[in-house]
């Protein structure tokens, strides 16, 4: 009765047919006994059915050429029922039935006031088009979807669809996306995910959102699984399944958001703003100690606060007292309650400079007639200006004027009565423009390099390196012995001292068996370390047969440095930039990255490692050659989009010497697909 009375109810005018086995009429309408008594092409069915009766019922539904199906009963892959939900899925295909679900709420067409769900009916709200930009809502929790819905409306943003997936065994977030690409209606998208099915579509469908200059907004719950594989790198074990989604999601448009808070409150700076710069904010205040508080938080959640241009500090200068200090974030000092034109000032000296990407303003309100003058001088300020603001009121939940409310409303102001919860938003706007910025900064894959077929799993270091050296990445000096003799012929070609390592795929920490050594200087030394070598392997796991010796010259140290790639099975590679050596369990500094990105493009993100000053010298050691950092992490982007058949790369460490003298591999691990 509820999915009846919730079309009734909002007066939808077409027709209506009612099938139940035991006939009769249900609210003065005649109920058919059986589906083939249908007319022929209904749009849609709405099955109020058991798990049982479904198939039969749309096998019934495909006969009278229905032409959409929503189905709410649960009992199909959610419950370990695969099969039945893939023949349900497979009917609807070749019948040519649009599905909705199983196992879903149902959706709400907010623009036509059309509901199709089974909760209890509700009069939907008048259409909201126009004035406020509208929001569509995917959601794999009915309740949760829900409280977004809730949650935007009451800062005006009203829903124009709300569609619950459901097990997807049809209709999937990639179609829904597109359909909302497309609706004329539809400004922003969020979706609460809790598994994306078709990840290359979903990633598709993203990326025409982002063309169309629609912002989706994602939360997907799982950043804190254990991990479901065994990994035999660095780069394995730091690129988590659910880190290697953040990276891909978010370069193909979307915004990937760790809370519910951020999700409602990133979807309301959006949809309002949907071009976001990136750059950090500008904050506005009237306490030295918030000017501190927020550096610290800000730092915290890694959003950069950038200092103030020339062109700001000078116009503040000449309009503030002489006891307030032109920064960011700037106090304003208690100075507005006697000037509040200061407001005007300090918002448009912010909101001009074009180092900042967005405004907030977190002061207390005073007085109610003040607290409209601020506002008032805050509208004047950001008039015309498609920069973020966000009015943050001190007081936690003290009641604000009510007139100020009204002249907020009124003029649509993002209003938030938590500094935390607002900075979080923009980091997240932060984020985005950052991603939109690095979308337009991709490389073309270049060919693969041409070497020998390699086996299954993880490759000797001997072979990696050829790999990567045909590749354009710099090696060391050397070559593979497989006797004495010629240990000691590589050695005389490339100079001594050198380095020795033993090579067999199966001895994957060399260290741990005692199987390197080191500033070997001289023809002797390496004879004896042969001996020793072997010895060790032999003591370590006697059924270790080695393909050789890796004999190399010794490089120079630099800065240690990691550069990897890993294949994740279902959202393809990433690449992987930081900090490496012994540091790299010790404190993980590292950062994922898109496979397609420019050189340029992954130099300047290398600047967001916690660790940066490193890059740039520090306590007297010399600045890096960073762009040739960049250059590796680019050829291996281009070789894992060329060859789906490696897995993972792991260089560790990659050398990087100082500037103008590039970057070498030191140790290299490269595992192939079956």
């Amino acid at each position: 009765m509820n999915t009846l009375n919730n079309l009734l109810l909002n007066d939808f005018k077409g027709d209506i047919h009612l099938v139940g086995r035991s006939g009769g009429e249900i609210a003065n309408r005649k109920v058919l006994t059986d589906i083939s008594q249908l007319p022929e092409g209904v749009d849609l069915a709405i099955f109020t059915l058991p798990v049982a009766s479904v198939k039969e019922a749309l096998e019934d539904c495909v006969r009278r050429k229905v032409k959409a199906v929503v189905i709410f009963a649960s009992g199909f892959a959610e419950a370990g029922e695969r099969a039945r939900q893939d023949e349900i899925s497979r009917i609807a295909r070749e019948g040519g039935i649009a599905l909705l679900g199983p196992n879903c709420f149902g959706y709400t067409n907010f623009v036509d006031s059309f509901p199709v769900g089974f909760v209890a009916a509700t009069k939907l709200p008048p259409p909201r088009i126009g004035r406020d930009p509208c929001v569509a809502i995917l959601s794999h929790s009915g309740g949760l979807m829900s409280h977004i819905r809730s949650g935007l409306e009451t800062r005006d943003i009203p829903p124009s669809y709300t569609i619950s997936t459901g097990n997807e065994a049809g209709i999937g977030l990639d179609d829904c996306i597109d359909f909302l690409v497309a609706d004329p209606h539809t400004r922003l998208i969020v979706a609460y995910v809790e598994e994306v099915r078709k990840p290359q579509e979903f990633l598709a469908a993203a990326r025409r959102a982002r063309a169309a200059g629609k912002p989706v907004v994602m939360m997907h719950p799982g950043r804190t699984a254990a991990a479901t594989e065994a990994v035999s790198s660095h780069t394995g074990a730091l690129a988590g399944n659910h880190a290697v989604m953040r990276t891909v999601v978010e370069h193909a448009g979307i915004v990937f958001v760790d809370s519910i808070d951020e999700l409602i409150d990133a979807a309301e700076v959006l949809a309002r703003y949907p071009d976001p710069l990136p750059l950090g904010p500008g904050i506005l205040t009237f306490s030295g100690a918030l000017c501190a508080v927020y550096h610290d938080f800000c730092a915290e959640i890694g959003l950069p606060v950038p200092p103030l241009s020339v062109e700001a500090e000078t116009v503040l200068r000449a309009a503030l007292p002489s006891f307030a200090t032109p920064r960011n974030p700037l106090d304003l000092t208690t100075q507005p309650i006697w000037q509040p034109e200061l407001m005007n000032v300090g918002s448009k000296a912010l909101l001009d400079d074009p180092g900042t990407g967005s405004l907030l303003l977190s002061i207390p309100i005073g007085a109610p007639e003040l607290a409209v003058k601020y506002l008032n001088h805050l509208l004047a300020a950001a008039k015309d200006c498609p920069k973020p603001v966000i009015f943050s009121p001190l007081g936690d939940r003290t009641p604000l004027p009510q007139a100020m409310l009204d002249v907020a409303r009124e003029n649509r102001v993002i209003v938030s009565r938590s500094a935390d919860r607002a900075l979080r938003a923009l980091k997240q706007v932060y984020r985005h423009g950052r991603a939109l910025q690095r979308a337009g900064r991709t490389t073309t894959v270049a060919p693969a390099p041409e070497f020998a077929p390699l086996g299954a799993g993880p490759q000797p270091e001997w072979l990696a390196k050829k790999m990567l050296a045909a590749a354009g990445v710099r090696v060391p000096a050397g070559g593979l012995a497989r006797t004495a003799d010629e240990a000691v012929a590589i050695a005389r070609r490339i100079g001594f001292p050198v380095v020795m390592k033993a090579q067999a795929a199966r001895l994957m920490h060399k260290s741990e068996a005692a199987a390197v050594f080191l500033d070997i200087a001289d023809e002797d030394a390496v004879r004896s370390c042969w001996i020793r070598l072997h010895a060790n392997v032999r003591d370590y796991d006697a059924s270790i047969e080695l393909d050789g010796v890796l004999i190399e010259a010794m490089v120079r140290r630099g800065l240690e440095m990691v550069v990897g790639a890993k294949r994740d099975p279902r959202w393809g590679p990433v690449l992987l930039v930081g900090i490496g050596g012994v540091l790299i369990e010790a404190i993980g500094d590292v950062i994922l990255l898109p496979p397609d990105l420019s050189p340029e493009a992954i130099r300047d993100e290398l600047a967001t490692l916690k660790t940066a000053a490193l890059l740039g010298g520090f306590r007297g050691t010399p600045a890096v050659d960073i762009g040739a950092v960049a250059a590796v992490a680019s050829s291996l982007g281009a070789i894992m989009s060329a060859r789906p058949d490696i897995l993972e790369v792991d260089i560790n460490p990659l050398i990087a010497h100082p500037i103008g003298e590039g970057a070498t591999a030191l140790d290299a691990l490269i595992v192939m697909a079956e």
